[in-house]
């Protein structure tokens, strides 16, 4: 399987009762697939995930799955505590989701053979191909990640540390030891702000919360960094990314606050977030209305 351009983490939309809004979703989903998106990543990070019970896991996956019709592949998140992260895996399969982000394990710092185990117990349980999600609690050693490599279900690892040193050593390391097709991708918050130091070591691929409510910006960045187009990129990332990371960053929670505030910006009711979580304040919700501003005349939009 495999993934290209921008992939699509989208929000999931709580309605006026609280449960989510299957509707809305079908829509912000759609909308992401047929602007560009290489892939859907639906109930991970940005869909809140955390904040999910598994029969709303469910149909976030469901409702995601009929939306993509097979256009792109459409990864679920699984990821917690043992239980329900082998629950959830299960219950992604049975809606049709095309493969698994793993998520860190819940609070708990493992060495790295049981976060081994740990990935090894949850692919186990479908057989769907799984990207590991290394953030968090969720460090890997090199050796680790050659050993999670050898697995055929095993596909990709996205890194939402930005530690290059050990990333490179990741990745010299798997590719030294298996000779298949292995995805590295950037996953850090706001992953276009890293893109170019990324690129560096080779990794090409990233996912954009961004695209979520403005799928022209993180489709112009993409385009510019591609060509090579290091002005217009430059432009982008001072005017836009910069700001809105400025703005993330005051408030913790705010990598998933803000990019709801966003598509509410844009014209779609995707409801608040839950706790732990806390909607964007009004005076940042109108620092991001200038910062997207801002973000849309350079993209051209």
């Amino acid at each position: 399987m495999r993934l290209d351009g921008v992939l699509f983490f989208p929000v999931t939309p709580f309605g006026a009762d609280g449960g989510v809004a299957e509707d809305v979703l079908a829509g912000h989903v759609a909308g992401g697939v047929a602007a560009g998106a290489g892939g859907v990543f639906a109930a991970c990070g940005t869909g809140e995930f955390n904040a999910l019970d598994l029969a709303e896991h469910r149909a976030v996956v469901r409702t995601a799955v009929a939306a993509a019709a097979g256009r792109v592949p459409v990864f679920a998140g699984a990821g917690g505590v043992p239980a329900s992260a082998r629950a959830t895996a299960r219950a992604a399969a049975d809606e049709g989701a095309d493969g698994l982000l793993v998520m860190p394990p819940y609070l708990v710092s493992g060495p790295p053979g049981g976060l081994v185990r740990y990935v090894r117990e949850v692919t186990r349980e479908t057989g769907l191909p799984v990207i590991v999600y290394q953030r968090g609690t969720a460090r890997f050693t090199p050796a680790a990640v050659a050993e999670l490599a050898q697995l055929p279900e095993v596909i990709g690892f996205k890194d939402g540390l930005g530690d290059f040193d050990l990333l490179q050593r990741i990745i010299l390391t798997v590719r030294r030891s298996t000779g298949r097709p292995f995805t590295f991708f950037n996953g850090l918050p706001t992953a276009e702000l890293t893109v170019p130091a990324y690129r560096g070591i080779g990794v090409t691929l990233y996912s954009s919360a961004v695209f979520a409510f403005a799928p022209e910006i993180a489709l112009a960045f993409h385009d510019a960094v591609t060509a090579g187009d290091e002005e217009r990129s430059r432009r982008l990332l001072t005017s836009f990314y910069l700001p809105l990371v400025e703005l993330r960053d005051l408030v913790p929670g705010y990598a998933v606050s803000l990019v709801k505030a966003g598509v509410r910006l844009r014209g779609t009711d995707v409801g608040g977030v839950r706790a732990p979580l806390v909607d964007p304040s009004p005076e940042h919700v109108a620092r991001l209305e200038k910062i997207l501003a801002a973000g849309l005349k350079v993209a051209g939009a």
